[in-house]
């Protein structure tokens, strides 16, 4: 491959990378510090209340491309309600935002997990996730992992040169609404978001203690 097609697709990957170099990089569940929202935000947050998207088909979450880039995602939790009713429409926002803005349709990949969930993802290896039961947003319904769908199918991989332009404006976004990225930790979670909502650091410290 000539050198300089190597150089243009890598750029969206080397472009992602700087981007997210530009703050703290956190791993999650072991943060405190929370994202600001700004004026505007606000005043979207404080009216309309967003209704989450029609679910998409089951098969869509089964296929082989999406198991290697997604162990055990068949069997993660997709139901909206099962989350914080605040997360929630931080995160609709967002999907609203990029719809509007950038013209990428967005999906939830899982948003609850439980803690035995949890366990069987970290022991798959620290590519899948380094946080064990109770150091994830995820068991208080305050973290989603999401990725995008282009025409009817979805879209994880970071090798995609559309998919990534789309993490990096996904990441601006969901700190404009006051969520916390997974772009800008260490091991980085491109499509990862949580609310470090007020008293859950607490909440966390303890359950890890009682388990």
């Amino acid at each position: 491959m000539p050198v300089l097609a190597m150089l243009i697709l890598a750029l969206p990957v080397v472009g992602v990378l700087a981007w997210s170099a530009r703050g703290p990089r956190m791993l999650d569940g072991f943060d405190d510090s929370a994202a600001a929202s700004d004026d505007r935000v606000a005043q979207l947050l404080a009216g309309e209340q967003l209704v989450p998207p029609p679910p998409l088909p089951p098969e869509v979450f089964t296929t082989a491309e999406v198991e290697i880039e997604r162990p055990m995602l068949s069997l993660a939790d997709r139901r909206w309600e099962q989350m914080d009713p605040g997360f929630v429409q931080r995160l609709l926002l967002v999907f609203k935002i990029m719809k509007e803005e950038h013209g990428y349709d967005m999906v939830l990949l899982e948003g609850w997990r439980s803690p035995e969930r949890q366990n069987q993802l970290a022991a798959k290896g620290a590519n899948v996730t380094m946080a064990t039961a109770w150091q994830s947003y995820h068991q208080w319904g305050l973290a989603a992992d999401c990725a995008f769908v282009r025409q009817g199918k979805l879209v994880i991989s970071e090798r995609d040169p559309w998919a990534m332009e789309g993490y990096r404006r996904y990441g601006e976004v969901s700190e404009r609404v006051g969520l916390n990225w997974g772009g800008r930790w260490q091991m980085m979670d491109l499509g990862h978001v949580e609310w470090r909502k007020p008293g859950i650091r607490e909440a966390m410290r303890a359950a890890r203690q009682g388990s």
